[in-house]
C-alpha cells in the first residue's frame, strides 16, 4: 500500500506554523479522542502526526495487515469491512471525521478500510502513539470511553440486524448518520450519504433492491426527500417512533 503524505489545504488539516497549531485549529478535534488534551499536549501530538491523503476507492489498510499505524480521520468517509472465508464482504461500519482507526489492541487489523470519498487523515506511528498514551492517563480514559461507545454501536448493530424490519433498519441507519454528522457540525436535516446503495445494503443485511424500494417508499410517504448524495428528513417524529418500536 502506498501512502501519500501531503500538506493539506483543508481547514481540518492545514500546515502548522507553530507547534500544536494544526491540532488546535482542527475542526474535528472536539469530536475525537484529542479533545482531552491540553495545548502543550496537542503540540506533542502534532509533532507525531503525518497529514495523509487517500483517493476514493484507495485502500487505507487491509484485513490481516500488521497494525503499525493509527489514523485520525479529518475529512471524508471510510468503508470498513471484513472478508468472509467464502469471499463475501460484510461491511462493519463507516468511519467519519473525528474517528480513529487502528486503536485495537491486536497486532493485525481485524478488518479492511478503504476511502469512499477523498479522505484526509492524521496518521501516527502506533508505537509512538501508544507511548504517548502511557504518559497521559486522561487520554487513556478518553480512549476507554471511545471503545465503550464502539461496543455499544456493535451491540445496537446486532439488534438492528436481528430484530428489525427493512424499513426500521433504514430509518435507524439514517437517524444514526444524522447524529454522527451533527457531532461535527454538519446539517442535521439533510444527511450526506456518500456510500453506495450496495454499501448500505451490505451494512444493514439487506439486498440493494430492498434498500432502493424502502427509500422510495419512505419518500412517497413524505418521510424523507431523496436529494443528490443524501436524503432530507421530512418527518423526524415518525422516524423516531419507528426507531423506538
Amino acid at each position: 500500500m502506498e501512502v501519500i503524505f501531503v500538506d493539506c489545504n483543508r481547514p481540518s488539516c492545514t500546515t502548522a506554523a507553530h507547534p500544536g497549531e494544526r491540532c488546535m485549529s482542527c475542526k474535528v478535534r472536539l469530536a475525537s479522542v484529542c479533545a482531552s488534551l491540553a495545548p502543550d499536549e496537542l503540540a506533542l501530538l502534532d509533532s507525531l502526526a503525518h497529514p495523509t491523503s487517500f483517493a476514493p476507492k484507495e485502500t487505507i489498510f487491509s484485513q490481516g495487515d500488521t497494525a503499525q499505524t493509527v489514523y485520525n480521520i479529518t475529512d471524508g468517509m471510510v468503508r470498513l469491512y471484513k472478508l468472509l472465508p467464502d469471499g463475501r464482504r460484510q461491511i462493519v461500519g463507516f468511519a467519519m471525521p473525528g474517528d480513529f482507526l487502528g486503536l485495537a489492541m491486536r497486532d493485525a487489523f481485524g478488518f479492511s478500510a478503504d476511502a469512499i470519498t477523498p479522505v484526509t487523515a492524521c496518521s501516527f506511528s502506533r508505537a509512538a502513539y501508544s507511548a504517548l498514551i502511557d504518559t497521559k492517563p486522561h487520554l487513556l480514559r478518553r480512549l476507554h470511553d471511545y471503545a465503550t461507545h464502539e461496543l455499544t454501536l456493535a451491540q445496537e448493530q446486532m439488534m438492528l440486524l436481528g430484530r428489525r424490519t427493512a424499513e426500521e433498519r433504514i430509518v435507524c441507519f439514517l437517524l444514526a448518520m444524522r447524529e454522527r454528522w451533527s457531532k461535527i457540525g454538519r446539517d442535521s436535516v439533510t444527511i450526506e450519504l456518500p456510500m453506495s446503495r450496495q454499501d448500505m445494503a451490505d451494512f444493514l443485511g439487506l439486498t440493494i433492491e430492498t434498500v432502493s424500494r424502502t427509500l422510495t417508499r419512505l419518500a412517497k410517504t413524505k418521510t424523507i426527500l431523496i436529494v443528490p448524495d443524501g436524503v432530507r428528513l421530512m418527518d423526524t417524529q415518525r422516524m423516531a417512533n419507528m426507531a423506538a418500536a
